[in-house]
């Protein structure tokens, strides 16, 4: 018998049809699955900057685009905390900011010794200019994700509704400190309430669908490894886990600043979109949105996080004809959704294409399994027949 866990596969579920008559079910191999993601990718990537090279979009349609793809980065960097772990932190806003100014001082800063410009910066054609904007946003998220372990190791000894207060303290003190931090320091660092100015419009649509690309593989890859496996046994049952020998605040503190590091990074992919950093943005209502997606696409569910980020990012962008009315309309399209599926829109289930494939190879699909019997009675109604036979 096939070891699949040991290989790092998903068991596969097999139907009763597909067991009666084949035994066996054919599985693609994982070099396989990785290039039909990595093909998906690229096809979808050559779509979109055909449409942009080809004046089909817009600049202002590919602003918003941009702006889709950063909050996807952060609607599923906050799953990790509030979907995989099982945990309430509101204070994923202030690891934002923290990734967006940190990027953003260390790319002005730094373009001066790699010999570039704002205008080189918005290109990104050289190889310098390409090196300089992978270096910041790493930075970005290597300094929320120090954040996320400073406020981490102390907050995650609580939970529920104190956890949020904590982290929503926390977010404000970032916020307070980026307001207030000049006049301590006695010269212009982070442009305090006027905000930092000056921030080269680095982000395009290619660097952010790459980014994209990138972060939903590395956390998809996480959550399917042993270290994915014990965060989800802490969100089933923490008493449980840690009986089993899961070092249950190792990983709830891994979890919080892995989720704080791609919060960094979407929030240095943001500074490089708008321009000028206000520290006004990164206030309460931000973390309160970004945990909206969450909950609307579904807790756990990474396509669900996907979609409604796209879906809350474009819906008030689409309704600005009825400026008057269009925050109602958003307000109302969240109340029915939350009313008739509590659960979210995607519960949560996650679609794979590849798992998809295989149903299809082995002729596994869902009407077929509607009328097929149990295994059980498989077996039951073979023996009932042998005994028939032989009468």
């Amino acid at each position: 018998m096939k070891d699949y866990y040991n290989k790092g596969e998903e068991r596969p579920v097999l139907s009763a049809e597909v067991r009666e008559r084949t035994g066996v079910y054919r599985s693609l191999p994982m070099s396989a699955r990785y290039a039909i993601n990595a093909a998906l990718v690229v096809l979808f990537l050559f779509i979109g900057e055909g449409l942009i090279g080809g004046g089909v979009v817009n600049r202002y349609q590919t602003g918003v685009l941009e702006q889709v793809g950063i909050y996807i980065i952060m609607a599923v960097s906050l799953n990790i905390a509030t979907g995989y772990l099982g945990q309430l932190p509101l204070g994923h806003a202030g690891f934002m900011s923290v990734g967006g100014y940190s990027c953003a001082l260390f790319i002005i800063h730094m373009m001066p010794i790699f010999g570039l410009d704002a205008r080189a910066m918005a290109t990104c054609a050289s190889p310098a200019a390409a090196l300089l904007f992978v270096l910041g946003v790493v930075f970005g998220g290597l300094c929320a994700a120090v954040c996320g372990l400073i406020i981490g190791i102390p907050a995650l000894r609580l939970k529920g509704d104190y956890l949020a207060i904590i982290t929503l303290g926390f977010a404000e003190i970032i916020r307070v400190v980026i307001n207030n931090i000049d006049g301590v320091l006695g010269f212009d660092f982070t442009g305090g309430a006027k905000g930092l100015s000056g921030i080269p419009g680095y982000t395009s649509f290619l660097n952010v669908f790459i980014t994209v690309a990138v972060v939903i593989f590395l956390i998809h890859t996480m959550m399917k490894s042993r270290h994915g496996r014990a965060i989800l046994a802490i969100r089933d049952n923490e008493i449980a886990a840690e009986a089993s020998g899961v070092h249950t605040t190792y990983y709830k503190t891994l979890a919080f600043v892995v989720s704080a590091f791609f919060a960094g990074v979407g929030g240095a992919l943001y500074a490089g979109c708008i321009g000028v950093m206000d520290p006004s943005k990164f206030g309460f209502m931000k973390s309160v949105e970004i945990l909206v997606m969450v909950v609307l696409g579904g807790m756990g569910s990474m396509l669900g996080s996907v979609v409604s980020a796209t879906v809350l990012t474009v819906l008030p962008e689409a309704l600005r004809a009825f400026s008057e009315y269009r925050m109602v309309v958003y307000a109302v399209v969240l109340i029915l959704v939350m009313i008739f599926r509590p659960q979210g829109l995607f519960g949560s289930y996650d679609f794979s294409l590849s798992r998809a494939i295989e149903r299809c190879l082995n002729g596994d699909f869902p009407w077929k399994r509607k009328g097929e019997k149990a295994p059980d009675d498989v077996a039951t109604d073979d023996a009932a027949k042998e005994a028939g036979d032989h009468e």
